[in-house]
């Protein structure tokens, strides 16, 4: 697990291409008092993060036009303090199911999930890594 300066966390980017997934935590975050933004894939995620950025990050891994392994390295390259959360619901392999996590694990996203993903593991993880 990365360290990183501690903060409040009040904006949040949901980056997933799964339509349900971004309201089913959009939804049940906000209901937390966070503002969250939702983004389809990993080129408008940077975007929209270059133009608001956002206190985290969650981000799908599997994704169109980019994947969550690039966008979590691009972004840190250009934005060494941001927190990102990766998730995913891909299993790699039987022995190792999520080897994709600990890849973005190690390219720098501080918590991993595997799908699917309950609201109350998220809460408890960003009040973790908050002041």
């Amino acid at each position: 697990m990365k360290s990183l300066p501690k903060r409040k966390i009040k904006n949040i980017l949901v980056v997933d291409d799964e339509h349900l997934i971004q309201n089913l935590i959009k939804e049940g975050l906000e209901k937390f008092g966070y503002n969250v933004a939702v983004a389809p894939n990993g080129n408008e995620g940077y975007e929209l993060f270059r133009k608001n950025p956002a206190d985290l990050i969650i981000t799908d891994i599997f994704m169109p036009e980019k994947d969550g392994h690039t966008f979590i390295h691009e972004l840190l390259q250009e934005f060494p303090e941001t927190k990102i959360f990766a998730i995913t619901g891909h299993k790699s392999f039987e022995t190792e199911p999520y080897i994709d996590l600990d890849i973005a694990e190690t390219l720098g996203a501080v918590r991993v999930f595997p799908k699917p993903i309950k609201i109350s593991e998220l809460l408890v993880a960003i009040k973790e890594i908050e002041t």
